[in-house]
């Protein structure tokens, strides 16, 4: 299955948007029936934005009202290659000593932005901080890290769509694709 993606490139389908609604309608329960009654749910900017505004109104369903804040936090710039250091480009600005957190993010490869925010929010004194990502590309860790909460295994493919990008393109895809060559 493929799509047509903007620029004209020809996108693989990985995951279709179907696939995807029906996973994180998953996920939710699976943190619901986990989850304390003070959740606070920070999705790391920009690429799992569309994945956690999903991942929210499943938790709603679920019968979840945590509070939510952001937090940007970038290793590859425009390219797509890790630059092997985390930054803060957005810092979050609800208070976390004694919360239970949840951390939100697209894609575990490398596993430095996840392990960067989980320690970040330890530090800050969560009292307890999980992760929840879309996708996991085993193989690909360079810190010790694994997801509490996991969408689908992926292909050591670079992906994008539904808030993934390459340089700023193709992150309103409703589906998780890549770019044939």
């Amino acid at each position: 299955m493929s799509g047509i993606a903007p620029q004209g490139a020809k996108i693989a389908v990985l995951f279709t948007a179907d696939e995807i609604a029906a996973r994180v309608k998953v996920l939710a329960a699976a943190i619901a029936s986990t989850s304390e009654r003070d959740l606070l749910v920070i999705p790391i900017l920009k690429g799992s934005f569309i994945f956690a505004a999903d991942l929210l109104r499943a938790l709603h369903e679920a019968g979840v009202e945590p509070d939510m804040d952001f937090i940007s936090l970038s290793s590859y710039g425009a390219g797509t290659q890790s630059l092997g250091e985390v930054r803060i480009v957005r810092d979050t600005e609800a208070p976390i000593k004694g919360r239970d957190v949840l951390v939100i993010d697209d894609i575990l490869e490398s596993g430095r932005t996840l392990a960067f925010a989980k320690d970040l929010l330890t530090a800050r004194g969560a009292k307890r901080v999980r992760t929840c990502v879309l996708l996991d590309k085993p193989g690909k860790l360079v810190v010790d890290m694994k997801a509490d909460f996991t969408g689908f295994q992926c292909p050591d493919r670079f992906v994008v769509g539904y808030g993934m990008d390459v340089a700023h393109a193709w992150r309103q895809l409703p589906f998780v694709g890549y770019v044939e060559r």
